[in-house]
């Protein structure tokens, strides 16, 4: 009995370095037959693995398959199946079969292999805003006069806050995976943090060097930088509304590293274009922004495409959260 890897193209463009991971970590249960797919294979999951009746451990990575591939995996007792590059889970009918069959099937959370990259990218994209650094590197290859400032070698734009970390009072929307590490990187800069997140438990604002708010209308209020950092969920969507958003004080930077629709963005975007706030943004409400968008260019605004999460270690987390699920003392 063995275990198989098996990646189709499709998987690897979404997911770069992770097949390759998740084949080293799994080399010490035993026998592992990896397999890599052309990139114009159509062929279903049965016709691409060698005497399927002697695979144990499955783990098929957005290859086609069928009701009829299953029959041949005679000797399966566990897998992880991805019909997609995203780790869409079978049809009903497969799962159902698989599971009538007393196979162990194994899932994947739909986050924590990317906290880590996203909070620093949030941290980056927020110093970067601070002190302009996109903005002057662009001034400075097509001009010396960026080098003449009218203060001595202050480059800050005072409309807006500016600065160190140190000092500010960073709002924080969220106590999860990502924001909870955001938190704790800006509080050892020495920010003044507060978060809201009516569903964390206690002891997730103390080990990030925050104080917990219970009141949303009120931590918009006081914002230095304000950090909407929650997932993309139905009871999320639009949960930082217009009246948020125009309460916050002229001046304040917003930080959008999880997703946009958290926002109202047209209320976000019309203060942002009116200088009455500063942007630093990885997501947007429109992905790929059009080349024509007015966010493109501005002083006040930081701009990267959407790819704050995608480091070589996150994708590595994606293998490790799955190998941690196999039960390591079923080898060959």
């Amino acid at each position: 009995m063995r275990t198989v890897i098996i990646v189709h193209p499709k998987f690897e463009q979404v997911w770069p370095f992770t097949a390759d991971r998740l084949h080293l970590l799994l080399q010490r249960l035993g026998d592992v037959t990896f397999i890599r797919l052309p990139q114009d294979s159509r062929n279903l999951l049965s016709e691409v693995v060698p005497n399927p009746s002697t695979v144990y451990r499955l783990i098929s990575l957005a290859v086609p398959l069928s009701l009829s591939c299953i029959d041949e995996f005679t000797s399966l007792k566990e897998a992880f199946i991805s019909i997609t590059g995203y780790a869409q889970k079978p049809s009903k009918d497969i799962t159902d079969v698989l599971t009538e069959r007393g196979v162990r099937l194994y899932g994947q959370p739909s986050e924590g292999y990317w906290g880590q990259s996203v909070s620093e990218f949030a941290l980056g994209l927020t110093i970067c805003a601070l002190r302009r650094i996109p903005q002057m590197h662009h001034a400075i290859i097509t001009s010396q006069e960026p080098w003449i400032f009218p203060l001595q070698q202050f480059g800050d734009d005072p409309n807006f806050v500016n600065g160190t970390v140190e000092g500010k009072k960073v709002r924080i929307v969220g106590a999860g995976n990502v924001a909870s590490r955001y938190a704790s990187f800006v509080s050892m800069l020495g920010a003044d943090v507060a978060v809201w997140d009516p569903y964390a438990a206690e002891p997730a604002f103390h080990r990030s060097g925050s104080r917990k708010e219970w009141h949303l209308e009120k931590l918009v209020q006081d914002a230095d930088i304000f950090v909407p950092m929650v997932p993309l969920i139905p009871g999320t969507e639009g949960l930082i509304n217009a009246e948020h958003i125009r309460a916050l004080p002229k001046g304040c930077l917003v930080v959008l590293a999880t997703r946009a629709g958290i926002c109202d963005t047209v209320e976000l975007r019309r203060r942002v274009l009116n200088d009455e706030l500063s942007l630093a943004a990885d997501v947007f409400d429109v992905e790929p922004l059009p080349l024509d968008d007015p966010l493109l260019g501005r002083h006040n605004v930081v701009h990267t495409p959407h790819n704050g999460g995608r480091t070589k270690e996150s994708n590595y987390r994606w293998a490790e959260k799955l190998a941690e699920q196999l039960d390591s003392r079923v080898a060959d």
